[in-house]
């Protein structure tokens, strides 16, 4: 179905001629667009290839690196505790995955030193990538995995991590009333904005069941709707809605989010994924003053059976910190969007995982034995802290999990001098969640999962998996020039990545390189 579009002259004809295409609507399948613009591993910002510099001077436009209107929650690394002290950690689980892409984007971009700290989440890069996790079977939702090992940036602490993984539920078996809630405001006026919404959208139509319902809310000076619940088999139809959207005005006054709520609640799907999809650069104002306001909103609409997802695009106006809040209120996922490449990955290779929810208000709690573990502490999920009174609780609102999302969670910890004994554990796993109808189960019915972790589980030898993880979260630790770094060292895990068979896997092979990128910038 791909086929190749474009024959590529040079950056700056690139550039004309996409500008040409989006603005008019230009032929050709989202799927022909994506083949395009994507021509290679590398990310351009605007979805279109570069030169092959380490700074995409023909993205600049687009991205000027100006970051001062970027907001991004405020990361305050959690610190060693003491087990004797206190032997338990709780917090809640979800799959955002935003903080990956996004700083590809910045990095591919030529930033370095200017990276803003709080834009690394380790728990979102290492959510991104794919690993060997053990997965549901015989009609499980959720399955557990764990792993214990020597930690490659501290010789004085171990790593411990947790694979999660959720049953995978096909798509095309959901039927689906979907409201793209689309910014078109003066701000989105970019390649790297609205043209990269078009093109995801495109590519999500394309995906859609013939009974579908597909929704489209515009906002910028005033909310439109421009399309009122079409039908998946209507694909030309929706497809020409969405390239003809086009970028201008202000965001003031819009009351889209009300109307986008108002048109799921219409075409509402009994036992169907129904959901609300915003796509932004941040600087939005969809109707309701207020940041409280609008998540109060967004959390009442939940009840409804209507989910809140967001896709985030751009540079300059980037409201991470918001954009996450919305979607944990409205059992959504929060996503970054930097290349049609990726918006291919969102919404076609792992459609189900982005709006098929399997598993809803999932937390985690992982009780150590203080006889071998003499402290820990949790690497990332910074603002998803529970106290043991919410894990208990089951009208504690937590995250979700998409259809076959995996999730992975790492404890950096110390040891006592004790030696390990067979058949004694270091640590039990503790995993509530509440099924969906997606998932077969009872709706806020609890249920849990537990998982022990025995001494037998250390191991010095690295597999492949747990050095992958275990460079992820040492590249974060360097981006973040974090107090836990260790004597984390670029070259060295750059050494270290090389070793291992990346062959296999595209986006992994592609964090190796990005990682020698970032050294570049820093050389530069």
């Amino acid at each position: 179905m791909k086929k190749q579009i474009y024959k590529w002259m040079s950056s700056a004809l690139i550039v004309v001629l996409a500008t040409s295409f989006w603005a008019c609507g230009g032929a050709g399948s989202a799927a022909d667009r994506l083949n395009g613009a994507n021509n290679g591993n590398y990310y351009a910002p605007n979805g279109y290839p570069s030169s092959g510099t380490s700074v995409l001077e023909d993205a600049q436009e687009g991205i000027s690196g100006e970051l001062n209107g970027e907001d991004y929650t405020q990361i305050i690394e959690n610190a060693f505790i003491k087990t004797a002290e206190e032997n338990h950690s709780y917090f809640s689980i979800d799959a955002n995955t935003a903080s990956y892409p996004n700083l590809r984007s910045l990095i591919n971009s030529g930033y370095g030193k200017t990276i803003p700290k709080d834009a690394v989440r380790v728990e979102e890069m290492l959510n991104y990538f794919k690993y060997d996790h053990a997965t549901p079977t015989d009609g499980s939702i959720l399955a557990l995995t764990s792993s214990v090992f020597d930690n490659p940036y501290n010789a004085e602490t171990k790593l411990l991590t947790v694979g999660l993984a959720a049953q995978e539920v096909q798509f095309t078996q959901q039927q689906n009333n979907l409201v793209f809630l689309i910014d078109t405001s003066g701000s989105m006026y970019s390649q790297d904005k609205l043209p990269l919404v078009q093109a995801a959208f495109s590519l999500l139509t394309e995906n859609l069941n013939d009974t579908d319902r597909v929704s489209i809310v515009t906002y910028a000076g005033n909310d439109k709707v421009a399309l009122d619940g079409a039908f998946g088999n209507q694909k030309e139809t929706i497809s020409a809605v969405i390239e003809d959207l086009q970028a201008s005005g202000s965001t003031a006054g819009s009351a889209g989010i009300e109307t986008a709520y108002r048109l799921a609640e219409q075409y509402f799907i009994e036992g169907g994924n129904n959901r609300v999809i915003l796509a932004t650069d941040g600087d939005f104002n969809v109707g309701i003053t207020g940041g409280s306001a609008l998540e109060n909103f967004i959390a009442e609409k939940r009840e409804s059976g209507v989910y809140f997802s967001v896709f985030g695009v751009g540079r300059g106006n980037l409201q991470s910190s918001k954009m996450e809040t919305l979607a944990l209120n409205g059992n959504g996922t929060y996503s970054y969007i930097d290349s049609v490449k990726e918006a291919q990955r969102a919404l076609v290779q792992e459609i189900g995982g982005t709006l098929v929810t399997v598993a809803k208000d999932v937390k985690a709690g992982i009780i150590f034995n203080a006889d071998y573990i003499d402290s820990y502490r949790l690497i990332g999920y910074e603002n998803k802290l529970l106290t043991e009174e919410e894990f208990e609780d089951d009208a504690t609102d937590a995250g979700e999990l998409g259809s076959g999302h995996t999730v992975t969670v790492a404890y950096e910890v110390k040891l006592t001098e004790k030696e390990f004994a067979e058949g004694e554990n270091l640590a039990q796993v503790t995993v509530k969640y509440k099924p969906t109808e997606n998932s077969g189960g009872a709706e806020d019915v609890s249920q849990e999962l537990l998982l022990d972790i025995p001494t037998a589980q250390y191991h010095q030898t690295l597999t492949a998996t747990d050095s992958f993880i275990a460079s992820v979260i040492e590249f974060a630790l360097i981006l973040r020039d974090s107090t836990y770094k260790g004597t984390a060292d670029l070259n060295a895990l750059i050494t270290r990545l090389d070793d291992l068979d990346l062959s296999n896997d595209e986006y992994k092979t592609e964090f190796r390189d990005l990682v020698k990128t970032y050294r570049t910038n820093l050389e530069n």
